[in-house]
This record gives structure tokens, sequence and C-alpha cells, in this order.
């Protein structure tokens, strides 16, 4: 079963459960006396069937299966509420044109319903899609390669399980970095092939197919291992090696079997922009007022405590445009900052300020975090194109756990990932997983905050992403040796 069949099926479920939700909904309103109550049904209709559209329309545009970007409860939460509000209230416009009222609990109740049947319609399709995955029937998969890449790739697939895939081995070749031959070494299933003797063992291994992620794939040693690969069954798969693939929308074009790779760069509508920025404005207004009653008594203890109120730190907007953010004066707490100042820091109310930001159209709610100019000119190449939109308070990034100490590269990714997928359902999304985020470190505490650091591969818990994608390790030789 492929994903997009997956999808399918949810969506299937999806308007199986619009029509019972309606009709439950019905009944608790009015009751079994269909006598008194019939007639109001069958004038829902219509209701009915617009509900239907309009979710299939948003299920198909903005991939609301849950699977989309990585399993992740709080995503799929913020996503269904955010696709739901929509919903509603292009139902509510419709009814208000066709001057077809309903109860105002009939709705109450259908909307409560439908949160919680598609959510859990999401939830019972991860878990028999991770129950199947740890069966033995899975397609295995195994990654040739080197760098962030390989493991990236592994990572990727533990994320998926609508894919169905396992992730049975790597194979790094002779000539890899040093971590990559330190990672292999250090698995206990580790072992070393020469290239000839590597699609025997695959196939002994029953591995379905061979992902390669390598930057020279054209040379004759690997030329003759797809081969002896498709002589024993074995599928092939490869990762484009170009970094613009970050920041475009690849499509594969086979001109009579010779395969094109077309890249189109997002771009936002003016209709989307001018809508953002009326949300950044409106949604920045309305949170002023408690967030000043806030920053007031935060601001009058700091002075207590020696600091100033706020402080301006020199950051690089959309296109490099510096600007000067505004910020609560406290500095990244330490095992002697009080606990006050390291609660103020895990739940970033030292950002508050930059609400002023926002409603100077220097930065917007969501979108990559500003980083300082010493930073930005260390950028390589595809991570300047994060400064092609204006910074946020929050984004991707920062609600996959990414902060100011976290590695540039990996919040690129995300910021890049947020760049070619935007839509305003998209940033209510984030908003709404942001509230997620600081609930969960309120609850926690600050002491439980957790200090991610680079996801570098020189960092130990890196490394192995998951015990169960990553079983073996391998390494190729050359044919010479």
């Amino acid at each position: 079963m492929t994903p997009r069949r997956i999808s399918a099926w949810i969506l299937a479920f999806d308007l199986i459960w619009i029509a019972l939700a309606l009709g439950i909904s019905f009944v608790i309103r009015y009751g079994l006396d269909w006598g008194i109550a019939g007639a109001p049904f069958l004038s829902l209709a219509p209701f009915l069937i617009a509900t239907c559209v309009v979710w299939t329309f948003l299920s198909s545009t903005l991939n609301l299966d849950g699977f989309h970007g990585g399993w992740r409860l709080p995503a799929v939460v913020s996503h269904v509420v955010s696709a739901l509000l929509c919903t509603m209230a292009i139902l509510l416009a419709l009814a208000y044109l066709a001057r077809n009222y309903m109860s105002r609990l009939v709705l109450l109740y259908f909307g409560l319903l439908l949160l919680a049947g598609f959510i859990t319609i999401r939830c019972i399709a991860y878990v028999l899609m991770r129950a199947k995955c740890r069966q033995s029937g899975v397609w295995r998969v195994v990654v040739i390669g080197t760098g962030h890449l390989v493991r990236e790739l592994a990572e990727k697939f533990e994320h998926h399980p609508e894919t169905l895939c396992s992730v049975a081995g790597m194979l790094f070749p002779q000539d890899s970095a040093a971590e990559d031959l330190e990672f292999a070494r250090a698995n206990p299933h580790s072992v070393t092939l020469n290239t000839f003797g590597v699609a025997d063992y695959l196939h002994e291994q029953r591995v379905d197919e061979v992902i390669v992620a390598l930057p020279y794939a054209a040379n004759p040693e690997f030329r003759n291992l797809v081969d002896r690969c498709r002589e024993c069954g074995i599928r092939i798969s490869v990762v484009p090696q170009l970094y613009e693939l970050y920041v475009t929308r690849p499509r594969l074009l086979d001109l009579d079997g010779l395969p094109v790779l077309q890249l189109r760069e997002p771009h936002a509508s003016a209709a989307y922009v001018a809508c953002k920025r009326l949300l950044d404005v409106a949604l920045a207004a309305l949170l002023a007022v408690p967030a000043l009653l806030v920053v007031l008594p935060v601001g009058f203890y700091l002075r207590v405590r020696g600091h100033h109120f706020w402080r301006t730190e020199l950051r690089c907007g959309r296109h490099g445009k510096l600007f000067s953010m505004l910020r609560l004066d406290l500095d990244r707490p330490s095992r002697s900052s009080s606990r006050v100042e390291r609660a103020l820091e895990a739940l970033s109310i030292t950002e508050l300020p930059q609400l002023w930001n926002v409603l100077c159209g220097d930065m917007s709610l969501i979108g990559p975090r500003p980083e300082p100019p010493d930073r930005v000119q260390n950028y390589s190449e595809w991570q300047h194109r994060r400064l092609g939109i204006t910074p946020g308070i929050t984004g991707l990034a920062q609600v996959h756990g990414l902060r100011d100490a976290s590695s540039s590269e990996e919040k690129t990714k995300l910021d890049l990932q947020y760049l070619m997928h935007r839509s305003l359902l998209i940033d209510l999304s984030l908003l709404l997983q942001t509230a997620w985020t600081l609930a969960m470190r309120l609850i926690r505490g600050p002491r439980s905050v957790p200090r991610l650091s680079s996801l570098d591969s020189s960092s130990p818990e890196s490394r192995l992403t998951s015990e169960d994608a990553l079983l073996s390790a391998y390494r190729s030789q050359s044919s010479a040796d």
C-alpha cells in the first residue's frame, strides 16, 4: 500500500465520519422523534454535501492525512483544528448566503465530533502503520552513501511509517568520511564486504531495495553494483545530490527514457503575502495587551536583579536587511541563574517584546528565526535561501524543538521546508503547535526543558536515530582490495 492510497483511505473514512457525525449531532439535539425532526434533518443534505466537498478539497491541497512532514501528534491536531475552523467558516458563509440556517447546538456538536473523529482516525492509521512496520513483511531497504544524508534518510523512514519501509542497514564506501567509518565499526553487526559480494549479501538478507545517496554515482564500480543488484531482483533508487532540492519542488519528466528533474522555485502569491501581513498585525495587536501585562512585571523583576528592562540585538531580516530585534534583558540562564530566570527563558517570555517588531513589519509571527550578522556571514549558498522571507517569532524549526543554540543547518532544513509549503492554514497550525510546545514546557517545568544541541553526527545521541530502523551497518571495499 502506497502513501497515496493510505491518504485516500483516510479521506474515505473522514467522509464516512462526516455523515455519521452529522446524524449523531442531530440525534443529540432532537432525539429520535423523527416525526418532528425529519424535515429539518432532510434539509441538512446540502450542508452535508458542502462539508464533504470542502473537506476533500482541503485534504488534497493541505495533506491532512497526518503523515506529511513526519508523524507528530501536536502537528496532526493543529492541522486538523486549523482545517476544521476553515471548513466551518466556509460552511457558515455558504449557509448565510443561501439563507439556510441550522441549529447552533447541532453545529457545535458536529464540530466537536468531527474534531474527535478525525484525530482518532489518524491515530488509528498511525498505530496500524507502526504495527505493520514491526512485522517481517515490510519493504526492506539499504542506504548507500556518505555524510549526514545517510542517517537523515534513515530518520525520515522512521518518522514515516506510511511508507511501510524498514531500513535494514547502511553501506559506506571505503573512501567515506572518518565519522561514517567510525559509525560503521561501532555497530556490532557491521561487516566488511568486497564490492562483488555486496549484491549477494543483500540478496541473502532479503533486501528489497537499495537507495543510493552518493555524489559520484556514475563511476564504473557503482554501475557494476547496480547491475548485480538488478540481477538479484533488488530495486534501485537514487537521491539527487543537488542542494537546490531543499528549496524547490522537483518534478521528474521522462523524455523517451531520458529522466529530467525539473526544479520549480516556490513563490508566494500576492494575496497570501497581504493576508499574512494582515493576520500578523491583527494577532500582534490582539496579543499586545496580555503580553504587556506579562512583560511589565518581568521587566521590573529584571531591574531588581540588576538587568536592564529590555535590550536590542542586531539581526538580519528579509534579504539580509539589518534591524534591531527587541527582547527582555536576560542572557541564556546558567546553573547559577534563579529558577525564575530559567523559567522565563524556557517559556520564551523574553521574546514577547518582538510583537513590536511584528507591528513594525521587521518580523512576522511565523517564519525563520532571525540570526545575527556574524552567523549569516558563514551561511552556505543554500542556507541564504532562508533570508528570502520575513523572519518570525516562531516557526517550523522551533515547534520541532530547535532553538537559538541549535545547528543552523538543521534549522535551515525545516525553515526551507516551511518556505516550500506556505499557507495561512499552515501559519495558523504552527501558532497552535507553538502554544502546545510552551504548554508542555510549563508542565515539565524549567529544569526539565531539553537543551537540544546540534544534530551533527559528532553527537553520539544523533548517530543512532532508531534501534529498530538501524539494524546493521555495512561497509563496501573497492574491488581492487
